[in-house]
């Protein structure tokens, strides 16, 4: 056996299930094609970990039990298609084989390959409790990785293994912030809860400011601090969803070519960006102007927010986001796909530059 399964499927997106992705409006069903991708992509990362170990390193086969892990994975596949999918979809099984792969080829004799203490096997059963909640019928489930190896991808600092009262705040403002992505934000709401997987707890900077990010070979993870309300984890999951989508969608469609530096000012940041970097951003706060854009419509507002303060978010980043599109449509580093997507985003921040509401 080569890997887990058969050969993947070719992997076709309609036209308008890519154009809804630009405006941020695929849903439940875009996330399943994109998923689709990443099952692909990542059945042919694990064949191609145990094709190079047999051909390079032979003791490596041995070393990180490949071939009872292999095994494993296809028993499972024949048990429950919901259980390996789980399995394969772990948000960081790509960094781990990509991880493996370089050591492969670079692997000299006396080299460790394996990437994570434990191997493959390790990342197939995490750890975690696991947290579901509710609204109005719609569930989210995901796994707190509060002790997991690649945590640290994230770039920020993190917590030991929670205790129960941490997981129980973690518990509460989860509660809350899925309510109000259900309740007001529902396109989200159905987007993050089929892609979204798992919460990585992150610690704030020393200042005290909270922190969200992503890793671009981590889908499904979304890495947060904890807020100080749950709208201010809506928006996160929001915002890193995006990036985590446009990430997915990248691997089944490029929207550019090779990056030629970081030549592009980002109205978010100080430093230039490359391309790629640039429209991964100017994408995810496509998302965080559309969250305030709604927010500001609000008749109740809790804490210390104020429609004040959400019209002026929504301002604020609706003109950062589409400055940056413009500079994205003015680069000459997007193909004729990558056109096709950051019109349509454009198109969107236009329309709601029309709406009166």
């Amino acid at each position: 056996m080569n890997g887990p399964g058969a050969a993947p499927a070719r992997h076709l997106i309609p036209r308008e299930t890519f154009l809804a992705l630009a405006r941020g409006r695929g849903g439940a069903s875009a996330v399943a094609v994109l998923r689709a991708g990443q099952l692909s992509k990542r059945r042919l990362l694990l064949s191609a970990v145990r094709r190079v170990a047999e051909e390079r390193a032979p003791r490596v086969v041995r070393q990180m039990r490949l071939a009872e892990t292999y095994d494993r994975i296809e028993e499972l596949r024949q048990e429950s298609t919901e259980r390996w999918e789980s399995v394969l979809l772990h948000p960081y099984l790509d960094l781990w084989a990509a991880g493996a792969l370089r050591a492969l080829y670079t692997e000299t004799g006396g080299g460790e390959v394996d990437p994570v203490p434990g191997g493959l096997a390790r990342l197939l059963d995490p750890g975690g409790p696991v947290l579901q909640v509710e609204s109005r019928g719609r569930c989210l489930t995901v796994r707190i990785d509060d002790r997991g190896p690649y945590r640290e991808a994230h770039g920020d600092p993190v917590p030991g293994p929670l205790d129960g009262a941490t997981v129980r705040r973690w518990e509460g403002l989860l509660s809350e912030a899925w309510q109000l992505l259900v309740e007001r934000h529902p396109w989200h709401a159905e987007a993050v809860g089929a892609g979204v997987s798992t919460l990585v707890p992150l610690l704030p900077k020393p200042d005290g400011t909270a922190v969200s990010s992503v890793v671009r070979r981590g889908y499904g993870a979304v890495g947060v601090s904890l807020p100080a309300d749950a709208e201010r984890l809506a928006l996160a999951l929001v915002h890193e969803f995006l990036h985590i989508q446009l990430g997915a969608l990248l691997d089944l469609v490029p929207l550019h070519g090779p990056d030629s530096g970081a030549r592009y000012h980002a109205p978010w940041r100080t430093d230039p960006r490359p391309a790629g970097a640039l429209l991964q951003g100017t994408y995810a706060h496509l998302g965080v102007s559309d969250f305030w854009r709604v927010e500001r419509g609000r008749e109740h507002w809790p804490g210390p927010l104020t429609r004040s303060y959400a019209g002026g978010q929504y301002s604020h980043w609706r003109e950062r986001t589409a400055d940056a599109a413009r500079t994205l449509l003015g680069s000459g580093e997007l193909n004729y796909e990558g056109e096709q997507f950051v019109e349509e985003l454009s198109r969107t921040i236009g329309d709601w530059d029309r709406d009166t509401g």
